[in-house]
């Protein structure tokens, strides 16, 4: 620890945190009640009014310029092994992300209590000699897993095959007595619409979709008859939404004899608005 900015890396913490005469520390390995969190950085706040109780303040550094909900709950998971480790709360934690560096103040009172009802979820499922249900998500794509979890779902014609399907909504079908998606199928029953529902949109059928899935063919509902009047322009973006940064903009123009297929390579923020849209 330099003696002068009070600044401490990997300084040995566990015991000493009460104590603290350091400002900020990093690289933090902290083990409590079977919980253990590497910390990236704690900042040390004195207390107002004198008192000589230390506030902790975790941190966390991201890549990305969005932050999502799994970044706040790492930060409250850390914040909790923490509070156990020092014996009193933590209430606040700061997330430094994207190519800004910009700093976010996070409150994670609630979002420790949603980690401890994680954390008793988890403990229950590894205490469970059955393997757990198979459930296909959004998160698949990151698993080294994903292969043999969706066979395992296709040879249990699993409702998770349905993506999008909310974990209510799979409740709510096994509570009818459907669990696969073979007989979700079954129950799709198309009605003639009234006259009064005639310009409404149709609402999307989870039964029809497996229909689809159990036939291999292609079922469409209130299909729209879009005419269009002039040239018509089909515009497709590829980049990354997160870091502002678009690297394929192609543009197909039909016309009354063949499509002109234009592409165009990475385009900046002024270019971009030239083309008066908002890409």
């Amino acid at each position: 620890m330099h003696p002068e900015s009070k600044r401490a890396i990997a300084a040995p913490i566990s015991e000493n945190l009460k104590d603290a005469t350091w400002r900020v520390i990093g690289d933090i390995r902290l083990s409590a009640n079977n919980l253990e969190s590497h910390l990236q950085a704690v900042e040390r706040m004195p207390s107002k009014g004198g008192t000589r109780t230390n506030q902790f303040v975790p941190y966390r550094f991201e890549f990305a310029n969005k932050l999502t909900k799994n970044h706040k709950l790492s930060l409250a998971f850390d914040a909790l092994v923490l509070s156990e480790a020092v014996g009193r709360e933590v209430s606040l934690g700061k997330i430094t992300h994207g190519d800004s560096h910009a700093t976010l103040k996070v409150k994670l009172l609630s979002l420790v209590s949603e980690v401890i009802k994680r954390i008793k979820g988890i403990t229950a499922l590894l205490a469970n000699n059955a393997p757990p249900d198979v459930v296909l998500n959004r998160h698949c794509g990151q698993c080294e897993f994903q292969a043999r979890c969706r066979k395992q779902a296709v040879d249990k014609d699993e409702l998770s095959l349905l993506s999008g399907m909310s974990k209510k909504e799979r409740k709510r079908l096994h509570d009818k007595g459907i669990f696969t998606v073979t007989q979700l199928s079954h129950t799709f029953r198309p009605r003639r619409r009234s006259r009064n529902a005639q310009g409404r949109q149709e609402k999307y059928h989870r039964s029809l979709r497996a229909l689809a899935i159990r036939e291999n063919k292609i079922h469409t509902v209130d299909l729209p008859d879009q005419k269009l009047d002039g040239t018509p322009v089909y515009l497709d973006v590829e980049g990354l939404p997160d870091r502002d940064f678009y690297y394929l903009i192609g543009v197909r123009v039909g016309t009354s004899d063949a499509p002109l297929n234009i592409a165009s390579g990475p385009m900046t923020s002024t270019e971009r608005s030239g083309y008066g849209g908002n890409f």
